[in-house]
């Protein structure tokens, strides 16, 4: 049985190869991610559009995300499975954040966690207890209101430069990777040159050390409008959708369920079994 993939294995990975990162809610799709050899299998608090049909991230729970979590472990055999802290579980406190921690670790069945914004202290405790942690920079969904949107973050001198440093303390605080997302190119460079450990870019740009996209978006199940940065692969909603129209018309014309879909009628029973008057 192939091996697991490990924090400290992708962590050494940086300028040797390009890291695979897609985010999955289920054991459907963290089982399909995991077979087609992606090294980390993100469940992603952006579940909360992806699968729970909600406008932003900000309303996902800390216990939404452990039974998502939960479900792709089951999936997710061989890529690290990371699971994303939900807004609302490390803002308060580094206590609640090395609690919400230990939750998606131990009820979930995480092997990393994921948190947005420079939270050195958070990060810092979190890795003390033994957990690996995926830092998050740049468009942080989570911080949308006072970001003011979905804006590109780094589009000055200044703010690059901040990201940089940001992106630096991360690495101090014993992160072991960086997702970069929604930052002009050349600010995704910077950084990933700027820092030891892997970037893993989404909307960042060509030279970060590795890409992530989301699952429904890879696949074609999430409807327009969609982030620039996103690329389809497949079109799978609308042949899914195709699929349940045609049974659905099987069903209504009567050529559903055929005699070859159902059970060999037992000897006896040729013809319907007759009923009582008491019904028996």
């Amino acid at each position: 049985m192939e091996s697991t993939i490990t924090a400290p294995e992708l962590a050494a990975a940086k300028g040797k190869r390009r890291l695979v990162m897609v985010t999955a809610s289920d054991e459907p799709s963290a089982r399909l991610a995991d077979r087609a050899g992606v090294d980390i299998v993100l469940v992603g608090d952006s579940l909360a559009m992806a699968a729970l049909g909600r406008p932003d991230t900000l309303s996902v729970t800390l216990d939404e995300m452990i039974h998502h979590t939960r479900a792709a472990a089951a999936g997710a055999t061989h890529a690290l499975l990371v699971g994303d802290m939900p807004f609302g579980s490390y803002q308060t406190s580094v206590r609640d954040a090395v609690r919400s921690a230990v939750r998606l670790v131990g009820e979930g069945g995480a092997r990393a966690v994921k948190l947005e914004g420079p939270r050195v202290p958070e990060i810092a405790a979190i890795v003390a207890t033994g957990i690996p942690v995926m830092a998050h920079l740049g468009l942080t969904p989570q911080s949308l209101h006072s970001l003011g949107g979905y804006r590109v973050q780094g589009r000055d001198r200044e703010q690059a430069l901040s990201l940089i440093e940001k992106a630096r303390a991360i690495e101090e605080a014993g992160a072991f990777s960086l997702v970069l997302e929604a930052i002009p190119s050349p600010v995704g460079a910077a950084i990933t040159r700027a820092v030891g450990i892997p970037t893993i870019g989404i909307g960042a740009g060509p030279d970060c050390d590795g890409q992530v996209l989301v699952f429904a978006d890879v696949v074609g199940l999430s409807e327009p409008p969609l982030p620039r940065f996103v690329r389809r692969y497949a079109e799978v909603g609308a042949t899914i959708q195709s699929a349940l129209e045609a049974f659905a018309a099987d069903v209504r014309a009567g050529r559903y369920p055929a005699a070859a879909e159902c059970y060999p009628t037992p000897p006896g029973l040729e013809e319907p079994p007759g009923f009582d008057s008491n019904g028996s």
